[in-house]
């Protein structure tokens, strides 16, 4: 890993379910998460994806990159355009740093996750991945 590499695309569908699911598993009862005409009545065209979904996406994300014994050990992230039903998030990843850390590495990624009206997503990861643990 080198600064300024970059990470393979991820696409992410986003479906209703991805919504809905992403919201109860993480205990967002919010109605903008999962019912269409509350949703509307609040200013929505659509139900929208949450944040905690978002970052488990990221995090998703970036493990599948740097593999199983990947350990995150920050994230932070800013929510911008929201993800709609029907709509792709696009996650991109550029390395900003590599240092050394007992037995591995530790990189910073900047991730951004865009869809059809713009970037949802934007923010650092920092990983530690084992000597010779990329997968």
């Amino acid at each position: 890993m080198r600064p300024g590499e970059e990470l393979p695309a991820l696409e992410i569908p986003i479906t209703r379910t991805l919504i809905v699911a992403g919201a109860i598993a993480s205990r967002d009862y919010q109605d903008v998460h999962h019912d269409a005409e509350l949703a509307a009545a609040k200013g929505s065209p659509d139900i929208f994806m949450n944040i905690l979904t978002t970052n488990g996406l990221v995090g998703r994300y970036i493990t599948d990159h740097f593999g199983p014994a990947a350990v995150l050990r920050k994230m932070a992230i800013r929510l911008g355009a929201p993800n709609y039903p029907g709509d792709t998030m696009v996650l991109t990843g550029t390395v900003e740093e590599v240092g050394a850390s007992p037995g591995g590495e530790t990189v910073t990624v900047k991730v951004i996750g865009a869809n059809g009206i713009g970037r949802h997503v934007t923010g650092t990861v920092t990983v530690t991945v084992p000597a010779g643990g990329l997968a």
